[in-house]
């Protein structure tokens, strides 16, 4: 089992440049990848992007900076500044402003600047640049792992409650099952009224199947160990462990419905909010 969060940056010395590679991770439906890299790699960003995908999914932002080596040249984009210049001093006259600074703010403009011509790497250098991503991604998917154990341990604590209150259930439906009849009794003596004793057997019995809960109890004892066996399983689990939430709630508020008994309801109220505390992990869960 693994988180979807995790974090990385490695820094190493390729040729005359030290390349720096951050990775953040967290929880998100879809991959969600940001990726921000220098300009020499501009034709790399494609591949880099196809290095994230062993992540699988969440929103992850990559930052790969260089220092040193080659840098992008650059020189003025003279019809822009010039456009820029002329609407400037027309502006600045009608404002009565001091334009002696005036070419210094237009060469703030980024636009201005033209750095089409980039600095190349070497298909050596991209190779040790890649090997660095790569060994930034092993190290994001080694702490998401290590997350992802002590989110598991958090579920078995959580699951192993409700299997207690589970396992607590029966004790109560006996006497759950008499003080329906008892409660029903009372009513029709109130009513001062003479009934048939089989008649109200037959329905008594007709009434107390609508408030069985065997199937309720036997459909959670199968969801709770399909939970606990598929937080297991050596696969992404996240989705489908959501699903079988869902599912457990199900049965778990068809229970607390039919319950009629203070002491059922209890039970019920203690595996919903267990239940709920699972749900609040499980978005972080790959």
């Amino acid at each position: 089992m693994k988180s979807m969060t995790g974090f990385a940056k490695l820094q190493k010395q390729i040729g005359t440049s030290v390349y720096t590679v951050e990775i953040k991770t967290l929880n998100s439906k879809q991959m969600d990848a940001s990726v921000k890299i220098p300009a020499e790699l501009r034709g790399k960003d494609l591949e880099i992007r196809a290095l994230l995908n062993s992540l699988e999914r969440g929103k992850i932002d990559l930052v790969l900076a260089s220092e040193g080596g080659q840098t992008p040249a650059a020189s003025v984009n003279k019809a822009v500044a010039k456009a820029y210049f002329n609407d400037l001093n027309e502006l600045y006259q009608q404002l009565g402003q001091d334009v002696n600074m005036l070419m210094d703010s237009v060469l703030r403009r980024p636009d201005v600047w033209d750095t089409t011509e980039t600095a190349t790497i070497d298909e050596s250098t991209w190779t040790a640049i890649a090997n660095l991503v790569k060994e930034a991604i092993a190290t994001v998917d080694s702490t998401r792992l290590h997350e992802g154990e002590i989110l598991k341990a958090d579920f078995y604590k959580h699951i192993e409650l409700i299997q207690q209150k589970l396992n607590l259930v029966p004790q109560y439906e006996a006497e759950r099952i008499e003080q329906q009849k008892e409660r029903l009794r009372r009513s029709l003596a109130e009513l001062g009224t003479t009934v048939d004793e089989n008649r109200f057997e037959q329905e008594l019995i007709y009434y107390l199947e609508k408030l069985d809960i065997t199937e309720e109890k036997v459909r959670l004892q199968k969801h709770i160990d399909y939970f606990v066996e598929t937080m297991e399983m050596p696969e992404s689990t996240g989705k489908k462990l959501a699903f079988i939430t869902q599912e457990m709630g199900r049965e778990i508020n068809t229970m607390g419905s039919k319950a009629n008994h203070s002491e059922l309801q209890k039970l019920v109220v203690v595996m919903k909010d267990e239940l709920e505390k699972i749900k609040e992990q499980l978005g972080n869960i790959l």
